[in-house]
């Protein structure tokens, strides 16, 4: 499987994450992947999984079976300013089934570790649960919008990198923390800010990566806070997906997330995208510690 990087319909920004995700084999199945030049404290968790899932997929042998669910854990924060090294073992190998285990590394220590699941898609029993109304994407503000007054604010936020079209059906977790609400469920389009190859998994990896922006938003604006305002340390401890259909996340899809609990400094945010048409193509879980420090009276 290799990337087609000829489309020119692509943002600089989604060249960019293009480039991170086309991890390079250095062994029998070891792969690595590279950091962007725009750096955070540590390595983002959807840099992570979308490599992941790109370098397990690189190992298959047989057939060529989608992804249908994958399960990681986080365990320790990655050195930006190092190469990741993803290493794979192979658990299973057939035509219609395929499981991987991926662990991520750095300097001999484990950063990342996932299960990676493929079975071909078969007919079946059918049933999901329906869409929320929302305005459609081009009814909404641009994201760059949302920040103009706050760059000094979020700017962690601001100044990160971009690959993704992101559209607000509701207002992020800043404003509504300036009028003094709180909201208990976040729903946004997005698609790649352009045009990706049309290998499936190219689609599933830039998911991956996007899956890991606006899942946590609940469990903070539940309790009126905001990120870059309020005083708040996150860290994800694991992420969960489920791929039901297959879609193209180079076209409009809504990721509708909440948060049915926070407890013990943890808190969980469970997503879905589904398709303009109102398809449930994912299910998204997240676990992620979650620390508030109130100010001092």
């Amino acid at each position: 499987m290799t990337s087609d990087f000829t489309e020119a319909n692509r943002s600089d920004d989604l060249n960019v994450l293009l480039a991170l995700l086309d991890v390079e084999q250095a062994d029998d199945d070891v792969f690595i992947g590279q950091h962007p030049e725009q750096k955070t404290p540590r390595t983002f968790g959807g840099q992570l999984l979308g490599q992941g899932v790109v370098a397990a997929t690189r190992s298959l042998v047989r057939g060529n079976p989608p992804v249908h669910a994958l399960h990681a854990h986080f365990i320790r924060g990655g050195d930006v300013n190092l190469p990741m090294e993803y290493h794979i073992t192979r658990f299973r190998d057939g035509k219609s089934f395929a499981n991987r285990q991926v662990i991520a590394r750095q300097k001999g220590e484990d950063i990342f570790t996932m299960l990676v699941a493929y079975q071909d898609n078969t007919a079946g029993l059918e049933h999901a649960i329906e869409s929320p109304t929302v305005p459609y994407p081009e009814e909404l503000p641009e994201l760059g919008e949302h920040f103009k007054g706050y760059e000094d604010t979020i700017a962690t936020f601001v100044n990160a990198l971009h690959p993704i079209d992101i559209r607000f059906a509701n207002d992020p977790t800043w404003k509504v923390r300036e009028a003094g609400e709180k909201l208990m469920r976040n729903r946004v389009w997005m698609r790649t800010d352009g045009t990706l190859p049309n290998e499936q998994i190219w689609h599933v990896a830039a998911m991956c990566y996007a899956s890991d922006t606006t899942v946590l938003d609940s469990i903070i604006t539940t309790h009126g806070l905001s990120w870059g305002i309020d005083r708040l340390f996150a860290a994800t401890v694991n992420h969960s997906m489920w791929f039901h259909r297959e879609f193209r996340f180079d076209e409009w899809l809504l990721y509708a997330t909440e948060s049915p609990v926070a407890a013990g400094s943890r808190g969980i945010g469970s997503g879905r995208f589904f398709t303009r048409d109102g398809v449930l193509a994912t299910s998204v879980v997240q676990e992620a510690l979650i620390k508030y420090f109130p100010p001092k009276a």
